[in-house]
């Protein structure tokens, strides 16, 4: 702590796109299209899925769950970026930064435990409850046990972020605390918390394999391996963006790579995780159609 300004400072800048001042139309207008395109996506699959009690199963039921999900996420980070964007500030108080980092860290941590959910075919009621619970748990304690550890933390007169959000691993270099055992912390739960579900995955998809080449069909076989490259793809594009952003050394973080990974994983994959996981199932579709179809006719 030697050596520098002890003076507490009360807002942080986010200057994750300052480089790309050219482009900020462009990038305002990709933001928010991704956004509401998302937003609206996820808002008809639990429309749907609310309004039909055909799909009041276990499997549409974890579908709600990471549509909600899907809307939060982004809504935890993107507003603020589009708003700074529209009115060329980058400013963004301590207490918001701080808030910022806990929600964007408990939708983030509940999707990546709740993605071998996916794969599971027959549970029983008790046991979906408490997977679904568990998770929800785990999303709000880890992300309030850093949260705490950094409001502890003290910032001095560096406030510049290189990123477009408040991510705990830009914070912590700011801090003129030591902070070992922060980034201690984050590896622990980081690497425990993606390992887990990344093995689960593995052993899913190994088995989903082997049951597919069981399939006599060949046409059958394309067409579970068609859907099940989908969902691979994307869960290798989430945990790998993932696992770049928060399992390597903060001396080996940049920012154009951080703001790229993260782009992906908080703004992309919730708006694909509709059209792989939902709007693909024609069950859904059906309803979609039909309930839509119902709130034409009766705005009439």
């Amino acid at each position: 702590m030697e050596g520098k300004n002890q003076t507490n400072i009360s807002e942080f800048l986010l200057l994750g796109f300052s480089s790309w001042q050219q482009q900020q139309v462009l990038l305002f207008a990709l933001f928010l299209c991704l956004y509401l395109t998302g937003l609206f996506g996820n808002l008809l699959i639990l429309l749907a899925i609310g309004s039909d009690h055909c799909l009041h199963t276990l499997m549409y039921f974890f579908l709600a769950n990471l549509s909600l999900v899907d809307l939060c996420l982004p809504s935890a980070t993107v507003p603020k970026m589009l708003l700074n964007i529209q009115t060329q500030t980058q400013t963004i108080s301590y207490p918001g930064c701080l808030a910022q980092m806990y929600f964007l860290m408990a939708y983030d941590r509940y999707v990546a435990i709740c993605h071998p959910l996916h794969y599971s075919t027959i549970m029983a009621l008790r046991l979906c409850a408490s997977l679904v619970a568990a998770p929800w748990v785990i999303a709000i304690l880890n992300p309030l046990l850093h949260t705490l550890m950094m409001a502890h933390l003290h910032f001095c007169s560096d406030n510049v972020i290189h990123h477009f959000f408040c991510d705990i691993n830009s914070l912590l270099p700011l801090s003129c605390s030591n902070t070992s055992l922060n980034q201690l912390s984050v590896l622990a739960t980081v690497g425990l918390i993606f390992v887990v579900p990344s093995v689960c995955i593995l052993v899913s998809y190994i088995l989903i394999v082997s049951a597919v080449m069981k399939v006599p069909s060949a046409q059958g076989k394309l067409k579970a391996f068609s859907i099940c490259g989908s969902h691979l793809a994307l869960v290798i594009l989430f945990y790998g963006a993932i696992t770049g952003v928060y399992m390597s050394p903060l001396s080996n973080h940049s920012t154009e790579k951080d703001s790229a990974a993260s782009v992906i994983f908080m703004v992309v994959a919730p708006v694909l995780n509709p059209f792989i996981y939902s709007l693909r199932n024609n069950k859904l579709k059906g309803t979609l159609k039909k309930t839509l179809s119902q709130r034409k006719i009766f705005s009439q």
